[in-house]
């Protein structure tokens, strides 16, 4: 089975800054989003759900600054990320399975992290989070969702993820937008 993309991260300074750039980049405001106490972070997201890429979206994250420290390194690389302006950070995939995919990753050496169980408001899902809070260099972070996928019942937002390219770099094509890291 294939990996289907689940959604793409752009990692602000503010979530203010993140919705700017959205607007200003994409031409769009991002729907609502929520907090997540886990890691002290919160997001806006927008739809890219189409044919080629069913039930993805766009997260825009922040830390929280309201929001007491999370006592571990944030996901994402988060805390590593130095400020600057938006930017496509990372991308997350799905798994079927996540333990399996685990032991997959596991059995060509990497480190990819232990699952975490996560949740935000009827939302919840597993992914495999790594406690320095690091993702593998060039691999996704992996998600198993244990709810109905947020895509489902979010606007249409008039952009798609048509294409997503991880080599030399990470970039994105939304619509005839391009995106890159």
């Amino acid at each position: 089975m294939t990996p289907e993309i689940d959604h793409l991260i752009i990692a602000a300074d503010t979530l203010a800054d993140g919705v700017v750039w959205c607007e200003r980049t994409l031409g769009v405001t991002p729907g609502p989003g929520g907090r997540h106490a886990l890691m002290g972070t919160h997001n806006r997201l927008l739809n890219l759900s189409c044919a080629a890429h069913p039930l993805c979206y766009l997260e825009i994250i922040a830390v929280d600054t309201d929001a007491p420290p999370p006592g571990r390194p944030r996901w994402f690389g988060l805390d590593a990320r130095p400020p600057g302006p938006p930017q496509l950070w990372h991308w997350v995939v799905r798994a079927a399975d996540l333990d399996v995919a685990r032991a997959g990753l596991r059995a060509e050496g990497l480190e990819p992290g232990e699952p975490v169980a996560a949740s935000r408001g009827d939302l919840r899902w597993r992914l495999l989070l790594r406690d320095d809070g690091a993702t593998l260099p060039g691999r996704p972070t992996l998600i198993e969702w244990d709810s109905p996928h947020p895509a489902a019942g979010m606007p249409a937002s008039g952009l798609c993820l048509l294409n997503l390219q991880t080599a030399p770099r990470l970039a994105a094509t939304l619509g005839e937008r391009r995106l890159e890291a």
